[in-house]
């Protein structure tokens, strides 16, 4: 007998006005299914997802969860309104008994729960609601944009604790590299409708394009069709006195069709200029010394940039990557050390915090508000790279429509706040782009247009991300930060910075390098020499593994202690319950670990 959906969305219509965001959408979800959900910027993923965690009533339609299932829901931006720390956020509706599960998460995530959310960052509010949902286990997980705001360390974890998990879930994020391991199908939304492609995420973008292809062949054979009947209907006069008037309603039929087809958002229209070129030196570092609170941030840095360079700064949260950034653009001076500025840069700036938008300001007031982008005497024109345009048209390029130039950024969804953020950085010519987190929030279309515009930006880029796909498509070279003030400089991306040795687990942020050694292991049999060259990934899988190891040891061994109390089952059956079954989880997450350790050991001294 087949097993019940976990959840099941029937006919949902949905809209905002006149503006229709479902109709009559259709989606099982079911245990085990691991599920990324994409689609553009503004296509009503996250609309979706509240739909299916029932925080959402649609117009028409029903949605039904199977008995006894529960449904977590990690939202973009959580209200921590009402709640003196992060911990208290994330264990509001959990048992005290199970309070030992979002210590295990927060250990993971490396959150504190004791810290107050007006003094919290982005990214440790997004560890505290990610802990809050991993805590509460249930049986169906909705995550919207989940690694927004985290670091490479954190990230790392959560990929290992879904790969672990038992409970379906659904993903909507715009990292490739985390769709990539995590993903067995994906939903992608296209106008309104939902479509289903089972198998890895690295395939979808081909079968998306297939998919338009053959829309796009199917749509010019209609045009055709029409064309020629037209022509029929019209010719035809002179050849009959009486007209066909079964063939003409079918010719309307088909006008009427082809007027129905929603029409395919495009590309944003984004274009860098770049302004005069700038000396041959971008800036120039010779034992730079940075500290806060006597926390070292910098220690010792000598690097050079030069003009072409695309420079990714990487590492732990609060490492002092952007920190560095405004030392090398003088906004704020070294403890020690010197740094040497070079020559005519012009710079344009995007900040991960969006600061420089307006958010109770229209779209239309945050453009023509910025003294580089304003007209004089022209309140609806923007300069865009030395040409007067109008505010409409500009947007329009950053797919925004005429109804939203006079709404405020506020309602803005994060994708389309950074759009902005983009269209007004574009708009005046550089030689210098500093990128802080530009990543966050953009649908993967336009993180492609992104990235080959600054393939082809003949200036210097200082980017900062934890995007890992998006560092490997753009970076030349790649300066990884330990969390204790130093930093090492890597030719290529991060993938290249991996493979020549560089660490982002939760153990790089060690400033004494008291790493803790890979876990002894018994010693393999001696391997038959082997003539394939193990790939990147199974590299660096076999270098995080002893990390891994060492994590579920030590949420194994604080589950053996709170089991090993006698009188806990005839206290608590429930929680001697739940602790025995992730007992049995984690043990069979190490005997998994352990034996691919072995394999890739073997298969590495193969190599050797």
């Amino acid at each position: 007998m087949a097993q019940a959906p976990l959840l099941q969305l029937s006919d949902i219509t949905l809209g905002y006005g006149d503006t229709t965001v479902f109709d009559a959408l259709d989606l099982v979800v079911h245990s085990g299914d691991r599920l990324a959900l994409v689609g553009r910027n503004g296509s009503g993923k996250s609309t979706l997802m509240k739909v299916m965690a029932g925080l959402v009533e649609p117009d028409r339609g029903g949605r039904a969860l199977s008995p006894g299932v529960s449904v977590g829901y990690m939202e973009q931006d959580p209200d921590y309104a009402g709640f003196a720390t992060l911990g208290d956020y994330a264990m509001q509706g959990l048992d005290p008994s199970e309070h030992y599960l979002l210590e295990i998460a927060a250990e993971g995530l490396a959150f504190d729960p004791a810290l107050e959310p007006g003094r919290a960052s982005g990214g440790e509010r997004r560890r505290a609601a990610l802990a809050k949902l991993l805590a509460e286990a249930p049986e169906l997980m909705l995550l919207d944009e989940p690694t927004n705001h985290l670091d490479i360390a954190a990230i790392t974890w959560l990929e290992a604790r879904l790969r672990e998990t038992r409970a379906g879930f659904v993903l909507i994020s715009h990292d490739r590299a985390f769709l990539n391991a995590l993903a067995r199908a994906t939903l992608w939304i296209d106008r309104g409708q939902v479509r289903r492609r089972d198998g890895p995420f690295d395939g979808f973008e081909d079968w998306r394009d297939t998919v338009w292809a053959a829309e796009d062949e199917a749509r010019h054979k209609l045009d055709r069709k029409i064309k020629a009947e037209g022509r029929w209907a019209v010719e035809g006069i002179s050849a009959r006195r009486k007209r066909n008037q079964g063939r003409l309603r079918a010719l309307a039929a088909l006008r009427n069709e082809r007027a129905g087809q929603i029409k395919r958002q495009g590309t944003a229209a984004m274009a860098l200029e770049a302004a005069p070129q700038s000396g041959k030196l971008v800036a120039e570092l010779e034992g730079v010394s940075k500290a806060y609170d006597g926390r070292p941030i910098l220690r010792d840095l000598s690097m050079r940039v030069m003009r072409g360079d695309r420079l990714a700064l990487m590492g732990p949260n609060g490492a002092g990557k952007t920190t560095l950034l405004r030392l090398l653009l003088g906004q704020e001076e070294p403890d020690s050390g010197t740094i040497r500025r070079g020559s005519n840069l012009e710079v344009a700036l995007l900040d991960q915090s969006r600061a420089q938008l307006d958010p109770q300001a229209s779209l239309w007031e945050n453009l023509t508000g910025d003294p580089l982008m304003a007209v004089s005497g022209q309140a609806d024109q923007v300069m865009v790279r030395g040409q007067p345009r109008h505010v409409v048209g500009y947007l329009k390029d950053f797919l925004f429509d005429a109804t939203q130039a006079r709404a405020p950024v506020k309602s803005l969804s994060g994708g389309e706040r950074a759009r902005l953020l983009l269209a007004r950085i574009m708009a005046r010519p550089a030689n210098l782009l500093v990128l802080d987190e530009p990543t966050n929030d953009l649908d993967i279309e336009t993180l492609d247009l992104l990235q080959d515009l600054l393939g082809e930006f003949p200036g210097t880029v200082l980017l900062v991300s934890h995007d890992r796909d998006f560092v490997d498509r753009t970076a030349s070279m790649t300066l990884v930060f330990d969390g204790a003030g130093n930093t090492t400089l890597y030719a290529g991306g991060w993938s290249d910075a991996v493979a020549q040795g560089a660490r982002f687990g939760p153990t790089a942020e060690t400033p004494t390098g008291d790493d803790p050694a890979p876990r002894p292991q018994a010693a393999p049999p001696a391997p038959a020499p082997r003539q394939t060259k193990m790939s990147f990934k199974d590299q660096h899988r076999l270098k995080t593994l002893p990390d891994e190891i060492a994590r579920i040891e030590a949420e194994i061994t604080k589950l053996e202690a709170l089991l090993a109390d006698p009188q806990l089952y005839a206290r608590d059956p429930d929680k001697f319950a739940k602790a025995s079954q992730a007992l049995v989880a984690r043990q069979t997450a190490l005997a998994q670990a352990e034996e691919d350790w072995l394999t890739l050991a073997e298969q590495a001294e193969g190599q050797g």
